[in-house]
């Protein structure tokens, strides 16, 4: 193993992130942050500012020394230093993307949550403020005292709190500004509770005559969690509150955003086009790339990596103007072209794509449609662009993947539509509406984008199965998105065909066709059953983890929904997709697990991300010492 030039790789790694914190900073002007539908924020983002600055230097320095490490190093780079490459550049980027959410004290969430559940009821839990990432239930509070800290705990209140007028409102008691003062005074309350005028140097003034309930800052575990989810393009946020530039700087979410175009198309493309190593180029593509034999795949890998990151700036390009025309802000347009095509689904809102057509039902309804076809195509082979654009667009539509992948979305679309109408529970008004809804739902799902329009988690019980059974099923290859990816799943299909075929006719000789095409490489047919193995695997020790390991109080309110929304947390990670259900569904967050459960989430992520064996063969020793 060639250290030293592994070392020389890396380096172009750092600077790449360097590069894109300081194409941040803009955006910590008020100049530059204006949003669509919310209160601009006025005031310069020191915090953020200098965040990025320091982040930026950190990746200076750490490039600096890697490349004077590499520096003299010669040779050629063979598969095994790619693949080290490949799962060191993501443990890498994942460790310096964290910097700025940790250096701008970016807040997580509020630091009480209370419990509604019918067997249980008032009941509170707190933040463990030794260790800020597990929960912990405190004495039963008195009804009044309930009421108070649920006034608190309300939407409305969320980060800035409610004055006097509006406690007493929501609490409907006349001593609820007494019953506030007698809860300061306990223990476990005395550093969650903050009263009017206690902080003025630390909040802004109009949240300074509010009582409210102190939110918790990111931990390490929290900006491992948030990087990860950026860069392997999954979406899953620990964050609860993404509109108050005093919780979430607007550069922050800028940068944000920006890990996901960095994971998009695969730093490890970016890094084909930088190296142009030959044999080691063929290998960072193979794990990007994996499928069948595909007809028209360049011999020369830089120049086919040049063309996909081409077609990859390209689609983000059309998508900012087609943003901006419609009439959405620049922040808004950028950040969200970064992923949509991407597929990665971080928005700059809490209702992600559904905060649109709140503030404009018509101007939301056509961002809605823009955004689903660009979904779309983020979740097609790139190859197949490259093929139109050598003038070959029936291929195209010769692609049994892409045929697949588009009559997938079509049935399950119909199907969702078909059982709320029998259900008579989608909510919807007409049918047009339903089909909106459901359609653009099933398109973010299975091109593992994870944007919501509406609490898909509210639908049907057979539905919410159906979106389960989705989320294993992934993009195109040679796409942004992530997951399986349709493609194993046909050859899945046939193997399991033609193995059935063979116990009752052992002797008969069959061939295994993709497309017209004879597949009789015997190791891709064990590599996909191992690889399917492999997530199923995944999947179950993870979801047994949880069950083992995290405690009850992370499912509140619904505590005995726990092994669905375990599994549908290790599903909607391990898969790339974001949001799952239950308690991971589109309006939560995964900010209330453990900080053990969330370092297991974010190998999910990374496995998930990279065909999981580039990052499993890092902890063989052999690995690293066979030449």
């Amino acid at each position: 193993m060639n250290i030293r030039l592994l070392c020389k790789q890396l380096s172009v790694l750092c600077f790449l992130i360097g590069i894109f914190m300081l194409l941040s900073l803009p955006w910590a002007w008020p100049a530059w942050g204006r949003r669509y539908g919310i209160d601009d924020h006025y005031s310069f983002e020191q915090r953020g500012f200098w965040a990025l600055i320091i982040s930026a230097a950190i990746c200076a320095v750490v490039g600096g020394v890697l490349y004077r490490i590499g520096r003299y190093a010669s040779g050629t780079m063979f598969r095994k230093e790619a693949m080290a490459i490949v799962g060191l550049s993501w443990i890498l980027a994942t460790v310096l993307g964290a910097m700025p959410y940790l250096l701008s004290t970016t807040y997580r969430g509020p630091a009480a949550r209370v419990f509604s559940a019918d067997e249980r009821p008032q009941v509170v839990a707190l933040a463990n403020w030794r260790f800020l990432t597990t929960w912990q239930e405190v004495e039963p509070l008195s009804p009044e005292q309930y009421q108070v800290i649920a006034a608190l705990c309300s939407d409305e209140a969320k980060a800035k709190g409610l004055n006097r007028r509006r406690l007493i409102a929501l609490s409907d008691r006349l001593d609820a500004v007494q019953i506030f003062r007698e809860l300061q005074l306990l223990p476990d309350w005395s550093r969650v509770l903050v009263a009017a005028g206690e902080s003025r140097r630390l909040v802004p003034s109009d949240r300074d005559n509010h009582y409210r309930i102190r939110w918790v800052p990111m931990t390490v575990m929290d900006a491992l969690f948030e990087a990860q989810s950026g860069f392997s393009t999954t979406g899953a946020t620990v964050l609860a509150e993404l509109e108050d530039d005093h919780l979430v700087p607007y550069c922050i979410l800028f940068w944000r955003s920006s890990t996901q175009f960095l994971g998009g198309l695969g730093i490890i493309v970016l890094f084909v086009v930088i190296l142009g190593q030959g044999s080691a180029g063929k290998a960072l593509m193979r794990n990007e790339y994996t499928a069948y034999s595909q007809e028209g795949m360049s011999a020369r890998m830089q120049h086919t990596a040049w063309v996909f990151a081409g077609i990859y700036a390209a689609l983000t390009m059309i998508l900012i103007v087609c943003l901006m025309v419609i009439g959405i802000t620049a922040f808004d347009a950028i950040c969200h072209a970064f992923t949509t095509v991407s597929t990665g689904g971080f928005s700059t809102y809490n209702a992600s794509i559904g905060h649109f057509a709140g503030w404009d039902p018509a101007r939301g309804a056509a961002i809605e449609t823009i955004i689903t076809l660009f979904m779309v195509l983020g979740g097609t082979n790139f190859l197949l662009f490259y093929l139109c654009l050598l003038k070959q667009p029936w291929k195209l539509f010769n692609d049994i993947e892409w045929r697949a992948y588009l009559g997938i979305i079509f049935v399950v679309a119909t199907v969702v539509v078909l059982a709320g109408m029998i259900n008579r529970d989608t909510g919807y008004e007409t049918v047009i509406s339903a089909i909106r809804y459901s359609l653009f739902q099933v398109v973010s799902i299975i091109t593992t984008t994870g944007y919501s329009t509406t609490d898909f988690d509210q639908w049907n019980q057979f539905s919410r199965g159906l979106i389960l059974v989705l989320i294993f099923s992934g993009g195109c290859a040679g796409s942004t998105a992530g997951g399986m990816k349709i493609i194993r799943h046909v050859l899945f299909a046939k193997i399991l065909s033609l193995e059935i075929g063979r116990t009752f006719s052992p002797r008969l000789v069959r061939v295994l066709k993709v497309g017209g095409q004879t597949v009789d490489d015997q190791q891709l047919r064990l590599s996909i059953l191992v690889y399917v193995g492999l997530i199923l695997a995944l999947f179950i020790g993870g979801t047994l983890f949880i069950l083992a390991f995290e405690p009850r109080t992370t499912f509140a309110p619904n505590q005995s929904h726990q092994i669905f929304d375990s599994a549908s947390a290790i599903a909607a990670t391990l898969n790339n997709v974001g949001p799952g259900l239950g308690a991971v569904g589109p309006n939560q967050n995964f900010g209330n697990f453990s900080g053990m459960t969330k370092m297991l989430f974010v190998w999910l992520m990374m496995l998930g991300r990279l065909e999981i064996f580039p990052i499993i063969v890092l902890f063989f020793p052999r690995f690293w010492r066979d030449q």
